[in-house]
């Protein structure tokens, strides 16, 4: 994929919170990137953030090239001239995304692979209305883009397979962990196992096991990091004499769990009182303290990943 990009300009189409973290990752690693949104605010608003984006790519990981330049404009046309890849970021509305991921076809080379973020839509959707959509592809980030590593990339019915191990290449290349979809589901992967356990998370909160604070508490000082370094599949391996033995001793148990799972509707009264619940647990912090906590403790978590990892 890098020889496909020559080094040559990334475009990135749609300037919010995902697109203004892909531009500066895109930038740390060296490369010139184009930004396109209809709302030069947008521009602005990116401008305030990139001294503080770029501390962070630094200390997660200090830059082995100069930062490529970054540049903007409110015209699509002007935004893709001469790209060599574009980072799709636009907003989840498949009627909005299969016209935008048209009209970016207009404006650049045949060849240019066009990358979306979407995290909810399928890439079959989103591409129907291309002229060439074997160059469409998803690569779905995870938040903060900028510092977490993951990227789910996965291939439409009419992407070509060449294409998918192009984009996978490349995010690599950039120093992400690209996992690859063999189908397209509803979510992805990451979201779907997020999914299972917060449906859990919630319905041991309605039903009153424990509060918020504890169930966050339990995954945070239980599995969360071991699964962190390991993953679950090799974690539960070494909690027993291999994966075979784990699941011989701990099936039954596993089944019946699962067999007990509680169910959680997102009505509005279970809206209402998990919030409550949130917001006991948060207490005084505000938003910002803890968004920078995260931050902060993310690039030390991830440095460490990056030597100890198993995957």
């Amino acid at each position: 994929m890098q020889d496909i990009l020559g080094r040559g300009p990334i475009g990135v189409v749609g300037l919010g919170t995902i697109g203004q973290r892909w531009a500066a990752t895109f930038a740390h690693a060296g490369y010139e990137v184009s930004c396109y949104d209809p709302d030069p605010a947008r521009w602005q608003t990116f401008q305030s953030l990139r001294t503080t984006l770029a501390d962070d790519l630094q200390r997660l990981a200090p830059a082995k090239v100069e930062a490529g330049e970054i540049r903007f404009s409110a015209d699509l046309a002007t935004a893709m001239a001469g790209v060599r890849f574009v980072q799709e970021s636009g907003p989840e509305q498949l009627p909005l995304k299969q016209a935008l991921l048209a009209d970016i076809e207009r404006h650049v080379a045949a060849d240019v692979v066009i990358a979306s973020s979407s995290s909810a839509l399928l890439v079959s959707d989103m591409q129907a209305a291309c002229a060439h959509p074997e160059r469409v592809v998803l690569a779905h980030p995870f938040n903060p883009v900028h510092l977490m590593p993951l990227v789910e990339i996965v291939g439409g019915k009419a992407t070509s397979p060449e294409v998918v191990e192009q984009t996978r290449a490349f995010y690599e290349d950039l120093g992400k962990k690209p996992a690859v979809l063999r189908r397209e589901v509803t979510g992805h992967l990451a979201l779907r196992l997020m999914g299972a356990m917060w449906r859990e998370a919630i319905a041991l909160v309605e039903s009153g096991v424990a509060s918020a604070e504890d169930v966050d508490r339990a995954f945070c000082y239980g599995p969360g990091p071991k699964w962190t370094l390991q993953g679950s599949f090799i974690s539960n391996h070494l909690n027993a004499e291999g994966i075979e033995s784990f699941l011989t001793k701990y099936g039954k148990t596993y089944q019946d769990i699962w067999d007990d799972l509680g169910d959680a509707r997102l009505d509005a009264p279970t809206v209402s009182r998990v919030s409550k619940a949130v917001r006991e647990a948060i207490g005084e912090r505000s938003d910002d303290d803890l968004r920078d906590q995260r931050d902060a403790g993310l690039v030390d978590l991830l440095r460490v990943m990056s030597q100890r990892a198993a995957l």
